[in-house]
């Protein structure tokens, strides 16, 4: 991979936490990570670093959304100032859909113009650490280890859209420099921890399983490319969470998608607005 030192990939990619749900269906502590759910994200986290891989890989497209039919109209959209966001999907080699049993799976694109710059003024402006405290949802961030094109990051997240739920959380960070005018990057929770009585006296981590099952894994992989007009950042993000019985998931699927939505267009909008 060659080393490049672009940074904060992972700002905010947000997951989607499954307030709705919860307001739904009171989430009992104890939510359950099965090994079917695990095996499951599995397939579906290397069907799509597959896809990634080789939309990398081509010449002539680099974002996302290049790959997509409507590829044309949403690039106009984006360079005309807009915050596009979308759900996703990951399909296995032969177009059959992959199954994560017992659990949800989140997938969402989302892509913002930042005018008026240049890739490498945006890369070195992202450099240099973890994102800031002050930051929507991030109350403490640190760097915990650091190489030529990777860093681990500490990030202790709040969440409180329906429901308030904090977490403890460590995510490996890789970087790549595609040519002069692009860059990707990826981000992988490597340790999620849900917070009981966040700030008491009484605070402690709980384990998968053992916590409310809302956020059980998350990734998050971002393209900047360098356009008319300024550098558009695109990211995509997938995360876990515990599954909810299908007839409530039907009455709530909508809040469900909207909350996604927000986040994800919250998330680029605070990126444009550090530019």
């Amino acid at each position: 991979m060659p080393a490049s030192r672009l940074l904060s990939p992972w700002r905010w990619s947000p997951a989607v936490f499954m307030a709705a749900a919860a307001v739904a269906t009171p989430a009992p502590v104890g939510a359950l990570l099965t090994p079917e759910a695990i095996a499951g994200w599995t397939r579906y986290v290397a069907a799509t670093d597959r896809r990634i891989a080789q939309e990398l890989a081509s010449r002539d497209r680099f974002l996302v959304q290049d790959f997509r039919p409507d590829a044309p109209a949403n690039r106009r959209a984006v360079l005309g100032g807009l915050i596009v966001v979308e759900a996703m999907t990951t399909s296995g080699p032969r177009g059959e859909a992959l199954v994560v049993p017992d659990a949800m799976v989140h997938h969402w694109r989302g892509a913002v113009l930042i005018p008026g710059v240049r890739l490498d003024a945006v890369l070195r402006t992202l450099q240099g650490g973890a994102p800031g405290a002050r930051q929507e949802d991030v109350l403490a961030s640190r760097v915990v280890e650091r190489g030529p094109d990777w860093m681990r990051v500490f990030l202790r997240l709040q969440r409180r859209k329906f429901v308030t739920v904090v977490y403890n959380t460590e995510h490996l960070v890789t970087f790549r420099r595609h040519g002069a005018t692009r860059a990707s990057s990826a981000s992988t929770a490597t340790r999620i921890a849900e917070i009981e009585s966040p700030g008491t006296p009484a605070e402690r981590e709980l384990s998968p399983g053992h916590d409310r099952g809302f956020l059980w894994r998350w990734n998050a992989y971002w393209r900047y490319e360098e356009a008319p007009g300024g550098v558009i950042a695109e990211c995509e993000s997938i995360s876990l969470s515990r599954d909810i019985p299908a007839i409530i998931r039907y009455m709530v699927s909508s809040l469900i998608a909207s909350t996604a939505r927000e986040s994800m267009d919250r998330t680029l909008a605070t990126l444009r607005a550090r530019f």
